[in-house]
């Protein structure tokens, strides 16, 4: 391991203004295990894609429609 690290160079992370907060939310069972099977069959965590799904409805600017 070297004394001294040189940093002059580094560049800021462009992900840091994207971090994620932990929050604590109900969602039906079966909405859960929708996104588990995704997550079987894409290898993607089923966390991910329950994130990926909400940030591109929030992208898109989704509204909800009841029906």
């Amino acid at each position: 391991m070297r004394e001294e690290y040189d940093f002059s160079k580094a560049v800021k992370n462009p992900y840091a203004a994207r971090q994620k907060k932990q929050v604590t939310i109900n969602i039906d069972a079966e909405t859960v295990e929708y996104f588990k099977t995704q997550a079987e069959s894409t290898g993607i965590p089923y966390q991910t894609l329950i994130n990926y799904y909400l940030v591109d409805c929030m992208q898109q600017k989704r509204h909800l429609s009841w029906v």
